[in-house]
């Protein structure tokens, strides 16, 4: 006869242990270096919610910034700062506290909102391409193009595709059957959460590669299509002055663009490794803290029309 033993965290059903808790492995690997990453992961949290709200309030209230480009920015910034609430306090209060624990129903909530706004995330990019092609390449028909219709439907198509693969993907994974209960990781990403399960995920890790490729390359694709069509426009242009102005305006776009579909490419198109735990978690730090910080930084001191509305709500508040 057998006898099993199940923890607090977990209980009977039928052949599998069904986990109710998992526990975050998180930073173990960096132990001693714990409190200086507390302290850093902070600062830049704090400045990343700053920058943000900064951003939202200064093209809500200025009116030199209420155009397509930044509707689509002011959208962006208020996902990027629920996308980071969902995953940064946790990791803070793990760093120095001793609870690492999260329930089940926790888990699947954090993965649910990290998958859904880190997917609208990368089509508010997409949409926010389409409309630098709309301004550079047909500038004559832009306002009758890029109306307020439009640019609802836009971000309501990012939200929605962001909605529908969080909730095909949690539902899938959460299906699973788990019999471990350590996630080799600081938040409830897909594939560590897929690692706890007792049977084969090779047709949710296959449905995993579908999304991603879906929902990187594709908008990747049309982005790159869009600044092809950008820069041969650009490149039409008599003056040197004219040029550099129409550059100017994609600049900000296209770093964040660089950065952001660039390390969630590496995060998820690259080949499973083993050995490379360290690793993933460094990609993964880079797009959950770094990534969301770019977005304000970028816009706020490589941008004209935000350093100027600043300007004016700074002299207003000075007057």
């Amino acid at each position: 006869v057998l006898h099993f033993r199940f923890s607090d965290h977990s209980m009977e059903r039928g052949n599998h242990t069904l986990i109710t808790e998992f526990v975050f492995q998180g930073f173990s690997s960096f132990r001693e270096h714990q409190l200086g990453l507390f302290v850093v992961f902070l600062a830049l949290y704090v400045v990343t919610l700053a920058g943000n709200a900064v951003i939202v309030t200064i093209i809500r209230t200025d009116p030199h910034l209420h155009t397509p480009m930044y509707f689509f920015l002011s959208m962006l910034s208020s996902s990027e700062t629920v996308y980071t609430l969902v995953i940064l306090p946790r990791m803070l209060s793990s760093l120095v506290g001793t609870n690492r624990s999260i329930s089940r129903a926790g888990c699947a909530t954090q993965m649910f909102f990290f998958v859904t706004f880190g997917i609208t995330n990368c089509f508010l990019l997409t949409a926010m391409g389409y409309d630098r092609y709309v301004a550079i390449c047909n500038p004559l028909r832009y306002t009758l193009i890029m109306n307020k219709r439009v640019c609802v439907q836009l971000v309501g198509g990012a939200c929605g595709i962001g909605l529908i693969v969080a909730t095909t993907q949690v539902t899938s994974v959460f299906r699973l059957p788990f019999c471990a209960t350590k996630v080799a990781h600081f938040f409830c990403d897909i594939r560590p959460v897929m690692k706890l399960s007792c049977v084969d995920t090779s047709v949710n890790e296959t449905l995993t590669v579908i999304v991603s490729v879906l929902v990187l390359v594709v908008p990747m694709g049309l982005v790159f299509i869009s600044y092809v069509l950008i820069v041969s426009t650009v490149l039409k242009i008599p003056s040197a002055r004219g040029r550099k102005k129409a550059f100017a305006t994609c600049a900000s776009h296209l770093t964040v663009v660089v950065v952001h579909y660039g390390c969630a490419s590496v995060a998820y198109l690259k080949p499973k490794s083993e050995n490379a735990r360290d690793q993933d978690q460094l990609i993964s730090v880079t797009y959950t803290v770094v990534t969301p910080l770019l977005n304000p930084v970028v816009y706020a001191l490589r941008n004209k029309e935000v350093k100027d509305a600043l300007l004016r709500a700074a002299g207003r508040k000075l007057s």
